[in-house]
């Protein structure tokens, strides 16, 4: 079916009315607009991202949508740099360590210290003696113990040969997977405490992907300091002030509500923040090992 096309686009499909043969120049000249057109949304998007909290997600919201980069994609392309900037720098990755018999858990580093979960090898000490040390007295008494222990004693003494270097592959590797799990889980939460008035899910939804594609942006940034002859350390120090109160704005400019009753739900959410990673982190900890045996 042919239709008139009396402007620029058709009104029905919304294709260019373009020629069907193209001269060189042309095409040039459509490359160089769509090109520039692209990286106007990039910056104006990254601009808003880093230095207006929640402007993303109300513009979105409100249906002003054209100018900036969709939040799903810009989330993923930011989390894919992040875990590719991660897994190629040498920073020293964490882990949980559980302890069941005193019942307490803590962050430690992968690392060769004294205070790291893997102790270096003893002199004359074997790899296998080595393993048998560090992992022969690992006890799993959670869910499915009879399938699980095995599985986890095989990749501990994997995880000790190697000092950790493929559990923490497996790590990152499984990270952004957990991510996805994670952020629909904050979500739910933030609508209880935003009952009323009533907000759609995919509102919280929208601000935690905008939120997390900024501090992924932001850690790669921080990162990226490091290569400044100065002032790098000032950067990361305040990355860690700007992170909280980036959250505080971004809710203030979505939910238009008061300072303070914004700062108690701010305190709630941290509180079940700082809960949901742990949990999550134990999981991804847990499937990692697992899947690393």
């Amino acid at each position: 079916m042919s239709t008139a096309v009396p402007l620029v686009y058709c009104g029905i499909c919304g294709q260019r009315a373009e020629p069907p043969v193209h001269s060189l120049w042309h095409f040039v000249t459509v490359a160089t607009e769509d090109l520039t057109h692209a990286d106007s949304r990039l910056w104006r998007t990254l601009a808003a991202l880093l230095f207006r909290p929640g402007r993303l997600t109300a513009e979105f919201l409100a249906g002003r949508r054209a100018r900036y980069l969709p939040p799903v994609r810009l989330y993923l392309v930011l989390s894919v740099v992040f875990f590719l900037w991660a897994s190629g720098t040498h920073v020293t990755p964490y882990a949980l360590e559980i302890h069941t018999q005193t019942r307490s858990a803590r962050v430690v580093p992968f690392a060769e210290e004294e205070d790291g979960p893997f102790k270096p090898a003893l002199p004359g000490e074997s790899a296998a003696q080595r393993a048998d040390r560090e992992c022969g007295s690992l006890v799993y008494l959670g869910p499915w113990q009879r399938q699980l222990a095995p599985l986890l004693q095989r990749a501990c003494r994997r995880a000790v040969e190697d000092n950790g270097r493929s559990l923490r592959e497996a790590m990152l590797h499984n990270a952004p997977r957990a991510m996805f799990v994670f952020l629909p889980l904050l979500a739910a939460g933030m609508m209880l405490m935003y009952w009323r008035p009533r907000h759609y899910y995919v509102e919280h939804l929208l601000l935690f992907v905008h939120y997390h594609a900024f501090v992924f942006l932001g850690l790669v940034l921080a990162g990226a300091s490091a290569l400044l002859p100065f002032g790098s350390g000032w950067i990361r120090r305040a990355l860690i002030l700007y992170i909280p109160w980036y959250l505080y704005r971004s809710m203030r400019v979505v939910y238009r509500q008061n300072a303070w009753l914004t700062a108690a739900k701010l305190l709630l959410l941290s509180v079940s923040y700082v809960v949901s990673a742990v949990l999550m982190l134990a999981l991804t900890s847990v499937y990692s090992a697992v899947t690393l045996a």
